[in-house]
């Protein structure tokens, strides 16, 4: 009996993955543990081990696809051997029995029941967009399927739309992924569109924006969607609401230069002013629970365990490695863990295990952070604390009874929190606290 390789769950509030490229074809003889496909989601790339040693006898899924967690990828023969088609034979030795295998068609998508035209499903969702007939547009695809080109080509005859390098332009041709591709649509009026899918808006009155000669069509890679799905998801999830404090930095400025040589030296890496907001952040988070929590149904769970998520920018989006039990941790333990985790993330070897489990998001855009922003809470976390660029700034200071100008380096911290779970007086008191660690600069290196 065949066994089912399912898609597992590679991150906590991960519910779906783009099957990037397989790696194995219908045929071919696997190993235990042998990678068979690469899956891309908004927190990971991994690659999905065969549960088992024998033959690949049907591919569930094509590449570009996205699928659901637990759904069939693949499945695997124990008990059959490899083709020869697939694994090669030796001159005068007797095939292998044959093994039959239910292969997933070579064209991108399967055809709908009916006589209708055949095209493929982004050509008819471009045609259905534009009003067009497939009845009345000639494929150039394989056996006569209508293609995305074709559509386009067509539309273009018929002056339907712009005349603009769409080509040239537009998304990679195959794999085609299953992501809300912008396309063409008519011009001649000003009325409104039809939304390209039932996920951009089911609002009266919404109109969809017409390419005009010029514009670039950048389609969404798997990654980018599903950051994007994640960000809607949590915004029409919990209310956000915001609250920013600014936070004299001098103490922290002068014990990180003090220590700077000799940290450096110790543990062969810089010493940043990060280690410091985290170990701030945690010491606040065992004061205030509250922000330490997640919302289950009609209860709110305080966690015990202090798992700090890091948003982290990559070359492929962002990525939020936990360091966990950062309560257990000093202040230097802290700067490893954290030095080691980014290292990782922008190298592209965080696990699936690196990214579950967090319970409250750092987000430090870095250098270039400007003064503040408020981030989006990472589900199903109900608080999420966003620290700005650290800049010299004139304030005012008060010392007995005199009041003075000084320059002094300041930061910006905004904490995003989830109404639901947290109300204005704690979520303030938590970010006050966090201030009052930092401006006392109370630690030990």
């Amino acid at each position: 009996m065949p066994i089912s390789v399912e898609l597992p769950s590679l991150g906590e509030s991960v519910v779906e993955g783009t099957v990037s490229r397989w790696l194995v074809s219908v045929g071919d003889s696997v190993e235990t543990d042998q990678p068979l496909v690469e899956v891309t989601t908004d927190k990971v790339d991994a690659e999905i081990p065969s549960p088992t040693s024998g033959v690949v006898v049907k591919l569930q899924a094509q590449e570009g696809e996205v699928v659901q967690v637990g759904a069939v990828l693949a499945e695997i023969d124990d008990t059959a051997t490899a083709s020869p088609s697939a694994s090669g034979s030796v001159a005068g030795e007797a095939p292998p029995p044959a093994v039959e295998v239910e292969a997933v068609a070579e064209s991108p998508v399967q055809e709908p029941a009916g006589d209708g035209p055949r095209a493929t499903p982004v050509a008819r969702r471009m045609a259905a967009e534009a009003n067009l007939e497939l009845g009345s547009i000639e494929g150039s695809g394989s056996g006569g399927r209508i293609t995305k080109q074709d559509v386009v080509k067509h539309a273009e005859e018929a002056g339907e739309v712009p005349s603009s390098p769409m080509e040239s332009e537009a998304a990679p041709t195959r794999p085609e992924p299953r992501l809300p591709t912008p396309t063409p649509t008519p011009t001649p009026t000003p009325t409104p569109a039809q939304p390209q899918s039932s996920r951009e808006s089911s609002r009266p009155g919404y109109a969809q924006y017409a390419l005009q000669p010029g514009d670039r069509v950048v389609p969404m890679s798997p990654v980018r969607r599903v950051i994007a799905d994640h960000m809607v998801y949590s915004k029409r999830t919990s209310p956000h609401v915001g609250t920013v404090a600014e936070v004299d930095m001098i103490a922290v400025d002068r014990l990180r230069k003090e220590h700077k040589q000799a940290f450096a030296e110790t543990y062969g890496f810089g010493l940043t002013y990060l280690p410091f907001i985290v170990h701030a952040v945690v010491r606040t988070l065992r004061e205030f629970p509250a922000l330490n929590a997640s919302v289950l149904e009609d209860a709110i769970v305080e966690k015990r365990a202090i798992h700090v998520g890091l948003a982290a920018e990559t070359d492929r989006g962002l990525v939020v490695p936990v360091v966990r039990n950062a309560d257990r941790l000093s202040l230097a333990g802290l700067a490893a863990e954290i030095e080691d985790l980014v290292n990782r993330a922008r190298n592209r070897q965080l696990g699936a295990d690196d990214l579950r489990g967090g319970t409250f998001t750092i987000s430090n855009p870095g250098r270039q952070g400007n003064l503040y922003g408020f981030a989006i809470i990472n589900q199903p976390q109900v608080g999420i604390l966003r620290v700005g660029e650290i800049k010299k700034r004139a304030v005012v200071k008060s010392s007995h009874g005199q009041d003075s100008i000084v320059i002094t380096p300041m930061m910006y911290a905004a904490l995003s929190y989830d109404h639901r779970a947290v109300d204005g007086a704690a979520a303030n008191a938590f970010l006050y606290r966090i201030r009052e660690l930092l401006e006392e600069g109370d630690f030990d290196l």
